[in-house]
């Protein structure tokens, strides 16, 4: 028989004068001397009370501190036909919540013990003092229509832990003591749950969860094994597991030894129901208290589920008997003796799990299925336990086989909605993760080395980076394949490794294990590793070219030619100037500062990382008109647009200039105008060119003329005035040349 702590009344007088009465464990301790000191989880029961619109109810009542609860019934075989609906009202802000529904579609027991209740799901709602709940018949009928003793049951999951001494605040530690309970009552006077918080009745009283409960697993078909097993080894590892003691379990709750199936051939993946907004620190409440609502509420013997996972994938130890053997859970009625139950922290109906919960399920249902050598991906037939139809109208018959996942839903086996829609999608990600091999793995990067078309580039060292959309945790190792073979190797939840590659042509991809042994292989890259730098065939070289000229920079093309053996990426200027050029670009227009020698430094880049440079120095010379040698009439002119602030200007057909330098490349600057005539180009006496200066705007200091050759040395310019008629002036600035 449970224990329960009596509910004596208190009062508070409200500002308008009116008062509130509520329930309060008896006797009451200072809640200041407790401080953050642990505390026992406690379960208080509070009767539900017919009216007259045809349902069972409890007006808004002032309460103990708890966090989770649930409508529970008498007889454990007994049918909730019908709505459930709880409001909690929070410690923290003093707010009362929306209507909720209670799951009240739990499963039955086979064979229920003396004493065992009928129960819904419980709900976790966070630290409250205040509840209000109201139970109607589906139909509308009378309440007579419900079943009988219908009560709420309260749970405050305590303070077990040391890591929960330290987050619990000072005020929600509240103990009681425990007496011999009254026993729940189901009729009273009809209450308008439209007013202020109402005191429960004398019927209505918490129960100390410290004692035991009666002893009783739903789905149970048939005799326990006798013996405790030896734990069989499982195929892949066991993952990390908060044991009993780590969540805080009390013992005492369930004092009968523990049951143990032959084997496991399943997994039943289940939803706790509740808010999905819990903070993970509270998760080993949230166990604590599904722990005191089996054994405290249903009646159970123990926690049902063999495992539950919050959503930060931490993994709890569920039903006792040790989680290496075969315990026989209470989680999916009918299947139980040949299955494992999980249980994810939440609700998922409309939002699917996080992938560190989703993860979690997989790394337990594998370790689980491993132990017997079962796929998690394959199918196996289940020998009913009992005759039923589950939520998809399938029907199964006791004794009869039927055919399931190795991981399946409560859903599968039950008329239930658990584990809900979202997460019974997900279901087939948790198999595919549980089985292997290692999906949708791939190189994301390759370091040390660049990609050129469809090939890589590396001098030798490499660091290859890869993703797959299988959790690491469930990864054992990961390989560097090069031409096929393991180079280098790195642990599963390593995201890169690198090697260093002989030069040659290689293929490069990553081979990742499952932790299964099934291995999955990336697609393969094109490596070339090559050490060879990369060389200028044509060192670069500075030409004259067209433009304005100053005496602080005449127009120049700069020109060279690199190569590679394998792949050229890049050539970079670095002096006088600094510029970057793709691997086919052979010259650049820039300009230089006449009159001073300048290193223009080159560097070539290949694709693997090698480089090679070159570097030639030039100085471009303006020659002045005075130093020309003249023939005819020149007439000198002064303006600040001319180079040097002079220049000659003749209209005298014949009269020419000459430059004799000794350089690679020259230009011959002129003024432009409407008016300007026509002069013939000399070089070295050949003449080589017909120019004419006439231009639509008036232009100074113009390079007009150009010349390059392939070597320095001595050559002579001589410019003579055709004398065009009507405009036959030709005006010129000097001659540029580059020594």
């Amino acid at each position: 028989m449970k224990r329960r702590a009596w509910l004596t009344l208190g009062a508070v007088v409200l500002g308008g004068g009116g008062v509130v009465t509520y329930a309060v464990a008896s006797p009451s301790q200072d809640p200041g001397a407790t401080g953050r000191a642990k505390r026992p989880v406690k379960v208080y029961d509070l009767a539900l009370k017919g009216s007259t619109s045809g349902k069972r109810e409890l007006p808004r009542t002032q309460t103990k501190q708890f966090s989770m609860l649930g409508v529970s019934w008498t007889g454990a075989t007994k049918h909730l036909h019908g709505t459930a609906q709880v409001r909690t009202r929070s410690i923290d802000t003093g707010a009362w919540t929306a209507w909720k529904d209670l799951e009240a579609d739990a499963d039955p027991l086979e064979n229920p013990e003396a004493g065992v209740r009928g129960a819904s799901e419980p709900l976790w709602v966070g630290p409250s003092d205040g509840v209000e709940v109201q139970v109607v018949h589906k139909n509308g009928s009378a309440s007579s229509g419900l079943p009988k003793g219908l009560e709420v049951n309260l749970v405050d999951p305590g303070v077990a832990t040391d890591a929960e001494t330290k987050a619990k605040p000072a005020a929600y530690v509240v103990q009681a003591s425990s007496t011999e309970s009254a026993s729940p009552t189901d009729t009273s006077t009809p209450t308008d749950t439209g007013t202020p918080l109402v005191a429960p009745t004398d019927s209505a009283s918490p129960s100390d969860t410290s004692s035991p409960s009666t002893s009783a697993s739903p789905g149970a078909s048939a005799s326990p094994a006798p013996t405790v097993p030896t734990p069989p080894p499982s195929t892949v590892p066991e993952p990390p597991i908060t044991s009993r003691a780590g969540w805080g379990a009390d013992e005492s709750l369930s004092p009968d030894p523990s049951e143990y199936n032959a084997d496991v051939k399943a997994v039943f993946v289940h939803h706790t129901d509740g808010t999905n907004n819990y903070s993970c620190a509270d998760s080993a409440s949230i166990v604590r208290g599904i722990y005191a609502y089996h054994t405290q509420t249903n009646g159970w013997n123990d926690i049902g589920y063999n495992f539950l996972v919050d959503k930060c994938g931490t993994i709890f130890e569920g039903r006792k008997g040790g989680v290496d053997l075969p315990v026989l859970g209470a989680h999916t009625y009918g299947w139980n003796r040949e299955s494992a139950g999980i249980a994810l922290l939440g609700e998922f109906s409309t939002t699917g799990a996080t992938d560190a919960a989703l993860t979690s399920v997989a790394r337990i249902a594998s370790w689980k299925l491993g132990q017997y050598n079962a796929d998690p991906a394959s199918t196996v037939k289940l020998t009913a336990g009992a005759t039923q139809t589950n939520y998809f109208g399938t029907g199964y018959t006791a004794g009869s086989q039927y055919t399931f996942n190795r991981i399946s839903a409560h859903r599968d086996g039950f008329n239930t909605q658990c584990p809900g829609s979202s997460l019974y999608a997900q279901l087939p990600k948790i198999r595919t993760w549980a089985s292997g091999p290692v999906q949708d793995l791939k190189v994301t990067s390759l370091s040390g080395a660049a990609l050129s078309g469809t090939t890589y580039y590396t001098k030798g060292a490499i660091t290859a980076k890869w993703s797959a959309s299988t959790p690491s945790s469930l990864i054992s190792k990961v390989e560097l394949l090069v031409d096929g073979k393991a180079m280098a190797s790195a642990s599963g939840t390593a995201t890169s490794v690198g090697a260093t590659l002989p030069v040659g042509t290689h293929t490069v991809a990553v081979r990742a294990t499952h932790q299964s042994g099934k291995t999955t292989t990336s697609a393969a890259l094109n490596v070339v590793a090559e050490t060879t730098a990369p060389t200028f065939t044509t060192a670069p070289k500075l030409s004259l070219r067209t433009g304005t000229v100053n005496t602080t920079a005449v127009p120049v093309t700069l020109g060279w030619k690199a190569t590679d053996n394998a792949a050229l990426k890049s050539v970079s200027l670095l002096t006088p100037t600094t510029a970057t050029f793709g691997p086919t670009t052979t010259s650049s227009s820039r300009t230089a500062t006449s009159g001073t020698a300048s290193a223009w430094s080159m560097k070539a880049y290949d694709y693997a990382g090698n480089t090679g440079t070159s570097s030639a120095s030039f100085t471009p010379m303006i020659l002045q008109e005075t130093s020309a040698t003249k023939s005819g009439t020149w007439t000198a002119r002064s303006s600040s647009s001319y180079l040097g602030g002079k220049s000659y200007s003749s209209g005298s057909k014949g009269a020419s200039l000459t430059w004799t330098f000794t350089g690679r490349s020259a230009s011959w600057v002129v003024s432009r105008a409407t008016t300007s005539g026509q002069a013939y180009v000399y070089v070295d006496g050949v003449k080589v060119s017909t120019v004419d200066l006439k231009s639509a705007t008036t232009q100074y200091r113009q390079a007009i003329w150009t010349k390059s050759w392939s070597t320095s040395a001595k050559h002579t310019v001589k410019i003579v005035v055709v004398g065009t008629t009507g405009r036959p002036t030709v005006t010129t600035d000097g001659l540029v040349y580059i020594k």
